[in-house]
This record gives C-alpha cells, sequence and structure tokens, in this order.
C-alpha cells in the first residue's frame, strides 16, 4: 500500500476517532455552573513613615449559567489571604535551675507570614472531617504539616504559633467576616496590621453550597515601602558600601555636634 492510498483510508478514520475522543471527554467534564467575579478596593498598599495599617476590601458576585436552576441552599464563602511565605521556628522553653533554657522547637517551613481567613459563617458549619483537611479550611489547615495534622507532639507547637501570631495581628479568623450584600454579591474587608510585611499576597476565594466547592478564584495585591523608607533600602541593598560610609559620617558628625552643644566652658 502506497503512501498516499494510506492517507486516503486511514487518515479519515483517524480524525474521526480523534473528534469522538475528543466530544467523549468534553462530555465527562464537569460543566461550570457558578463562576466568581473578584475585585480588590486597591492592589497596591504603600508604607509610608506614618503608616499604621491599613484595610483591603474584596468584592466579588457569584455567576451563574443561564441553563443552572436556582439552588436550594444558600452560597457560603470562604476567603483565605496568605502573605510572604517564610520559614519560622517555634522554641519551648523550659527551666533549669535558675535559668530558662530552649528545649525543643518545631520548624514551620515556607509558612505564610500573614494568614487571614474570613468566612461567611463558620468553617465547621460550612463543610468538616475529610473536607476542611482536603481544602484546608480555617486556620489549624493551613499552618498543620499534611499527614501530621493529628500528632499530639504538634499540637504545642502549632498553640503557640497561633497565640503569638495573633498577638501581632498577622493570623486572624473572621467566622462573620464575609457579608453578602445580595445573595450573590459579597464583599470582606482585609485588615493589614503596622507589621505585615511587605511582598507579594495571595487572596483566594472558594465557593460552597451544601458543603460542595463550586468554584475557586484568586487575586493578588502587594505591601511596598515607598519615600525615603524604599530609598534607604534600596541604597543599603544595592550600594551596601555607600550605605555604610554614610551611616558612618552621620555618627561621626552627631558625634561632633554633641561635644559643641554640651561643652562646659
Amino acid at each position: 500500500m502506497t503512501a498516499t492510498r494510506w492517507a486516503r483510508t486511514a487518515m479519515p478514520r483517524l480524525l474521526f476517532t480523534a473528534a469522538a475522543l475528543a466530544a467523549l471527554c468534553a462530555s465527562l467534564a464537569p460543566a461550570a455552573a457558578e463562576t466568581l467575579i473578584l475585585s480588590l478596593s486597591t492592589h497596591r498598599v504603600a508604607i509610608t513613615s506614618t503608616y499604621t495599617g491599613s484595610s483591603i476590601v474584596v468584592f466579588g458576585a457569584i455567576e451563574r449559567d443561564e441553563r443552572t436552576v436556582a439552588r436550594a441552599a444558600p452560597y457560603d464563602v470562604v476567603i483565605t489571604v496568605r502573605g510572604p511565605r517564610r520559614t519560622t521556628i517555634v522554641r519551648e522553653k523550659e527551666r533549669v535551675g535558675p535559668l530558662w533554657l530552649n528545649t525543643s522547637q518545631r520548624r514551620f517551613v515556607d509558612l505564610p507570614t500573614y494568614l487571614a481567613v474570613l468566612s461567611s459563617r463558620p468553617i465547621d458549619e460550612i463543610a468538616g472531617g475529610a473536607f476542611l483537611t482536603r481544602y484546608r479550611l480555617g486556620l489549624d489547615m493551613q499552618i498543620a504539616t499534611p499527614g501530621m495534622e493529628h500528632l499530639a507532639s504538634e499540637e504545642p507547637f502549632r498553640e503557640a504559633l497561633l497565640r503569638l501570631k495573633n498577638d501581632q495581628g498577622l493570623f486572624t479568623e473572621e467566622p462573620r467576616g464575609v457579608t453578602f450584600l445580595t445573595p450573590s454579591i459579597f464583599r470582606a474587608p482585609i485588615t493589614l496590621p503596622a507589621v505585615a510585611p511587605t511582598g507579594n499576597y495571595d487572596v483566594e476565594v472558594a465557593l460552597f453550597v451544601d458543603g460542595a466547592q463550586l468554584a475557586r478564584q484568586t487575586t493578588n495585591f502587594e505591601v511596598v515601602k515607598t519615600g525615603f523608607e524604599q530609598a534607604t533600602v534600596t541604597l543599603a541593598h544595592d550600594h551596601a558600601i555607600f550605605y555604610g560610609l554614610g551611616v558612618v559620617a552621620m555618627a561621626v558628625l552627631f558625634g561632633w555636634l554633641a561635644t559643641i552643644i554640651f561643652r562646659r566652658d
């Protein structure tokens, strides 16, 4: 059989088979009945010398497919905000005689420096059990190492981490932080403390109904230093030698001025 004859007889069958497989895959893929449309009040938070914290508002709309019937149960929304990731070490101290010594520690690798979970109602009312672990909903699931969530040895360190971060305002959980303005439009404020680190922040919004996830969408914003603070950081990072010489020169200058001002005659 020549190549030309094979192309005339076999190619149509191959094309028909490929088209049938594509149609079958399309029919098996779940249809996206609901989609999320998100917007932030700002995508850039500027830190200046008078910065004392900030707040960003997440606005969302639920768009339904025209062929989708109305849901019998109301929608639930869970918003998770994660700051830049770093390694955090939590140490346990014990008293040994007159001294307090670090006896053990737990290293949380690639942990968000800022973490906020906001929901339309308490997480355990939206979903529970294996569903929480699968989708890592809530602060406990966000800081737990996969496969080690229920180890007794991990619990004291997780509790200490949550307590320390809560005191700084860096870890928060708001079970009523998402407000529905209409059955399909919602808003949620994200509070950033003054100690929130600079960098990119991811905002993940998940839509649920009757404990089942319908849609998930992400957006982001950044926290940056501006003005004199940013100029100082840039100089120290990109021109370390000149920054060091400048600091030494300023120290000598202020020392000399102090001797002139406070000199005794």
